[in-house]
């Protein structure tokens, strides 16, 4: 364990180098923090610092760079985030509140962060498989077709089309939709099939094929895998920091260009905590250069998707962590007044 002393030392060394981009001295660290003790000292602790992995000397300088193991242990002996200004916070919500749908939302949510943060901003829509109905409705398109329309708590529209193997009355209809809402609403998605599976036999027997394809619809868009969306914004944030990648920026773009990457990067929803993964942490090669802070978000106490964002290792690592929280508590202030 480091000492509490070179622990400063090492805040020190981050807190300049992500804000001068420039390799830090010992000469510079006494001049700028009130560390109290000697550059003699100083120089003495960085070497420590040096032998044990936290700072690393890169070729054309004296001064001395964090490493992922000097950001991984500073992040995590972090005694709290930067908190947000009023005007931020207010500028975070009025810009929020205009949002007219989920769509919305998430797209106003990935600019934000994108702004606030400077980096690339990566939301996830709300996952179905984690979400409850909030109603169903039928529709008569024609005499034998239907538009069922799912709606979730976290206000998430699926629409499908129902092709039907025979006319369906509006009361069949009304009567369908009736009993299914009355079943089905408030329910999670994965306690919905067996509250449903009987529902045909309340039918006449000329209804009942139609019931059942409408119920295998509704089944079918409950349970879909490829129901997992990804928002990107700020991928031009990425151009200011060009000196921060060794070789070149193109491994991190292609990386962010597949989704199940970004899915990876953000982690489980459940995780609702603020998650951050620095460098090599991250398991595709082509982000080891990159950290990814990230959070769960949700419209009540459990988190049904996450959004984060992705920069250099060289990060504000506290504002961005105080910025990604925040944009997800109002995020879900939306969610559950939607």
């Amino acid at each position: 364990m480091l000492s509490e002393r070179r622990l400063e030392v090492l805040r020190a060394i981050v807190q300049d180098y992500v804000g001068t981009e420039e390799p830090v001295g010992s000469k510079a660290l006494t001049e700028r923090h009130a560390l109290g003790v000697s550059p003699a000292t100083v120089r003495n602790d960085m070497a420590v610092l040096e032998e044990e992995g936290y700072i690393q000397q890169p070729h054309t300088s004296a001064g001395r760079v964090p490493t992922d193991k000097g950001y991984r242990l500073f992040v995590d002996r972090l005694t709290s985030v930067k908190p947000l200004s009023g005007a931020e916070r207010r500028a975070i919500q009025n810009f929020l509140d205009g949002a007219v749908d989920l769509d919305d939302v998430v797209a106003r949510t990935v600019r934000l962060l994108a702004q606030l943060t400077r980096q690339v901003a990566i939301v996830q829509y709300p996952s179905l498989t984690r979400s409850t109905v909030r109603h169903v409705e039928l529709l008569a398109l024609a005499p034998a077709r239907i538009m069922l329309v799912l709606i979730t708590d976290t206000g998430r529209v699926e629409q499908r089309l129902v092709d039907a193997p025979a006319p369906v009355g509006e009361t069949v209809l009304a009567d369908l939709r009736a009993r299914l809402n009355s079943r089905v609403v408030g329910r999670r998605f994965s306690d919905v099939p067996p509250l449903v599976q009987d529902l045909p036999e309340g039918f006449e027997p000329d209804d009942r094929p139609s019931v059942q394809v409408v119920l295998a619809t509704l089944l079918e868009t409950l349970v879909e895998e490829t129901e997992e969306r990804i928002m990107l914004g700020g991928t031009a944030n990425l151009t200011r920091f060009g000196h921060d990648f060794p070789l070149t920026i193109r491994p991190v773009l292609e990386a962010l260009e597949e989704q199940m990457v970004l899915l990876r990067l953000l982690g489980e929803a459940k995780d609702s905590g603020v998650t951050v993964r620095i460098g090599h942490e991250n398991f595709h090669e082509g982000l080891n250069s990159t950290s990814v802070v990230s959070v769960g978000y949700g419209s009540g106490d459990e988190a049904v998707a996450k959004l984060g964002v992705v920069g250099p290792t060289r990060m504000d690592y506290p504002g961005t962590m105080g910025a990604v929280r925040a944009v997800a508590r109002y995020v879900g202030q939306i969610l559950a007044e939607s």
